[in-house]
């Protein structure tokens, strides 16, 4: 892919995306749909934000530039050309993210490379809103990743060993707020891609919050996205995939024959529409256990008109 011009120094009016541009940056070569979304994300903020003043505007029009050069590029892929399969592409990177995350912190293997995956996970997620408003299992999934992130660091930055695992989730009313928690200050785009993050969060949030339902953390998928830095200054084994777990198939949906008394709404073959992306999507990743449950959803809401 050939190489984007360089943008001008972040304005300090932009600081909430500084992290979500360095995601981009990040995911130019590993992935150019998750760079083209990150930029797009942060396209849209920023108007948001401020679209007035000269710094502002000029940021913003440099960033388009991006934008419109990486779509040129991109124009064969339907992950650009059509937003159902963009957005089943982004939701399921993200959660195979947070899934390696959340497995190795379940396993007690506190490191680098798994805090930023937390907090990578979680700016992906702002990113998918892009597509629309998020599901109510996406927003927990990034409350609970920007929370470990924090946590886990400042533990490991202390010397304390984390508690693996949900138990004890702490929030505050403003952690979706705290753009800073788990990740270095941007202060202007780097020439080159940056390798790898520091985390510098300046608290832990405190408060209970203990309702997250979240993946049990023992199928997370072959071939993670999350990078390891050629030096974390943590010593971790090598990773092994985990066996996949695959769910249980409702017997009844093998008769698929649907009931003549079904009559099916646009928006039902619309979300069975969404739901064979999603599966497709996660076919990409080697990631059964997700593939069979969306289409375990298609075929149910097709042959019932319920999902």
């Amino acid at each position: 892919m050939a190489a984007l011009a360089l943008l001008p120094p972040l304005p300090a009016q932009f600081k909430s995306i500084q992290h979500h541009l360095r995601t981009a940056q990040e995911h130019d070569k590993r992935d150019p749909v998750v760079a083209y979304y990150c930029r797009l994300y942060a396209m849209q903020t920023g108007m948001k934000i401020d679209s007035k003043t000269p710094e502002c505007r000029k940021f913003l029009s440099k960033l388009m530039d991006q934008l419109e050069a990486l779509k040129k590029q991109l124009g064969d892929n339907e992950a650009i050309t059509q937003e159902i399969v963009g957005c089943a592409h982004l939701e399921n990177y993200a959660l195979k993210m947070f899934l390696y995350a959340d497995n190795e912190d379940r396993a007690g293997r506190f490191h680098k490379n798994m805090i930023k995956s937390f907090y990578t996970a979680s700016l992906l997620i702002d990113v998918i809103t892009v597509f629309g408003e998020l599901t109510d299992e996406n927003v927990k999934h990034r409350k609970y990743a920007r929370w470990k992130a924090t946590y886990i660091h400042n533990c490991l930055k202390n010397g304390e060993t984390p508690q693996a695992g949900p138990v004890g989730i702490e929030e505050d009313n403003d952690v979706e707020e705290n753009e800073d928690a788990g990740a270095a200050s941007l202060p202007t785009p780097p020439t080159q891609p940056s390798s790898s993050s520091t985390y510098d969060p300046s608290n832990v949030p405190s408060g209970n919050y203990t309702g997250v339902q979240i993946p049990p953390g023992a199928h997370a998928p072959a071939n993670t996205p999350a990078e390891v830095p050629h030096s974390t200054g943590v010593a971790s084994n090598t990773i092994q995939p985990a066996p996949q777990t695959l769910p249980a198939i409702d017997p009844a949906l093998f008769n698929t024959i649907s009931q003549g008394d079904i009559r099916l709404t646009p928006e039902d073959f619309a979300r069975a529409q969404k739901y064979c992306k999603y599966a497709g999507s996660a076919l990409q990743y080697e990631d059964v256990s997700t593939a069979v449950q969306n289409l375990q959803k298609a075929l149910k809401l097709l042959t019932t008109g319920r999902e």
